[in-house]
C-alpha cells in the first residue's frame, strides 16, 4: 500500500497488456474508523493517511506519451462500510460542523445501516482513486500549480508528509484531487465493465488503485461514500498516438446506451464548478470534431442534443470533476 503518488515507488508486480491483475485494497479512510466507532471518532482522524492505494503496478511496454486503457474487470467488497461526515471536510462544511459516522452492513449485493433505518442502498461498485505515476518533472509541476492556487486562497490539501506510507514517498504528492494522470476522481460511472483512458507519464506507468465505493451519488456531497475494503480486477492495454489532456471513459451498456466520457477538470481555476462544466464540455467537442470528423459548431449543437453534464464530485480539493457522457447509440453502426 501507499498512500502519495511518487515516481519511485517500487512496481509490486509487472503485467502484459491483456493480462488480468487482482489488487486488494484498503478502505479509503485507512481502516481508521470501524463497527466499534462513535461519532465523535469522524472528527479525530488523520486524513493524512487516506487513500492508501494497492500499486503500483508496472505494465510492461508502456512509454511516456502513449496512453492507459484500464478495463474495470470486477470488483468485490467487504461486508462492512462507513460514510462520515468529517468536520472540515465537504461540499456543505459550513453547515455541518459535528462528525457524524453511517456504519454500513453490505450483504448479497445491498447496504443497510441503523443510522439510516428503513434505507437500503444496491451495489454500484467503483474505484474513486485510479491512476499512473507522475514523472518527477510533472510532480513539481502539480505542486508548484496547487501551491499558486493556495496562494489565491484556494482550498488545497496539505502536503502532511509525516503521514506518506511508505515514508520515503513523503515527498510526493496527495491523492486528494483529481488530475491530468488520474487519482481521486470519485466518477460513479467506473463500475465493472467501463474503461478508462489514462496518459503514461513514466515507463511502466506505474498503475494504483484504491479507495473503493460500494455506492456514491454524483457529487459525494459530504466528502465520503460508503467508503468499503474489497478487491478490484483490471486489464490493461497499450494506445498510440496522442494521449489524452485528462482521463477519458466509456461506460458499459448495461440496462443503458453505453456512454463515452470525457472529465472537465479545472486545473487552473480551483473550486470552480462553471470551470469544470465548460472543461468537460470543450474536451467533448474537440473529441466529437477529432473523432468523428464534424464541424466544430456542429459538434456544439450535438452535444446539446445528446450529451449529459454530470458533477462527478464537488469535494477533493483544489479540484471538482464534471463528466461530459456522449450516448453512442446516437451513431449508426
Amino acid at each position: 500500500m501507499h498512500n502519495r503518488w511518487h515516481p519511485d515507488l517500487e512496481p509490486i508486480a509487472s503485467v502484459a497488456p491483456g493480462d488480468e491483475i487482482r489488487l486488494e485494497t484498503e478502505e479509503g479512510l485507512a481502516a481508521q474508523l470501524t463497527r466499534e466507532s462513535t461519532h465523535a471518532d469522524a472528527g479525530r482522524l488523520n486524513l493524512g493517511l487516506g487513500h492508501p492505494l494497492s500499486g503500483p503496478v508496472y505494465v510492461e511496454g508502456a512509454e511516456p506519451g502513449q496512453t492507459l486503457e484500464v478495463e474495470f474487470v470486477s470488483y468485490e467488497s467487504a461486508d462492512f462500510g462507513v460514510t462520515a461526515v468529517i468536520p472540515g471536510f465537504g461540499f456543505l462544511a459550513d453547515l455541518f460542523t459535528e462528525p457524524y459516522v453511517v456504519k454500513w452492513d453490505i450483504a448479497d449485493g445491498i447496504a443497510w445501516s441503523e443510522e439510516l433505518p428503513g434505507v437500503t442502498v444496491p451495489d454500484e461498485m467503483f474505484a474513486g482513486v485510479v491512476g499512473v505515476a507522475p514523472s518527477r518533472e510533472r510532480m513539481e509541476a502539480f505542486r508548484t500549480r496547487e501551491e499558486q492556487l493556495r496562494d489565491r486562497g484556494q482550498p488545497v490539501a496539505d502536503p502532511l508528509p509525516e503521514a506518506a506510507v511508505p515514508p520515503e514517498a513523503a515527498d510526493g504528492l496527495r491523492t486528494i484531487p483529481p488530475r491530468e494522470l488520474g487519482g481521486n476522481m470519485d466518477v460513479r460511472q467506473l463500475v465493472a465493465g467501463s474503461r478508462l483512458w489514462l496518459p503514461v507519464d513514466v515507463p511502466g506507468a506505474l498503475f494504483s488503485i484504491g479507495d473503493l465505493h460500494f455506492a456514491q451519488g454524483d457529487g459525494e456531497v459530504c466528502g465520503t461514500a460508503i467508503e468499503i475494503a474489497g478487491a478490484a480486477t483490471v486489464r490493461f492495454a497499450l494506445r498510440d498516438g496522442p494521449a489524452p489532456a485528462a482521463p477519458r471513459y466509456v461506460t458499459p451498456p448495461r440496462r443503458d446506451p453505453a456512454r463515452y466520457a470525457t472529465l472537465g477538470i479545472p486545473f487552473d481555476d480551483g473550486m470552480d464548478l462553471n470551470a469544470a462544466a465548460r472543461a468537460a464540455l470543450l474536451e467533448m467537442i474537440d473529441h466529437l470534431e477529432q473523432h468523428y470528423g464534424f464541424e466544430r459548431p456542429a459538434a456544439y449543437a450535438l452535444a446539446s442534443v445528446a450529451v449529459d453534464l454530470r458533477v462527478s464530485e464537488v469535494v477533493d480539493v483544489p479540484y471538482p470533476v464534471v463528466s461530459a457522457l456522449l450516448r453512442l447509440d446516437i451513431f449508426a453502426s
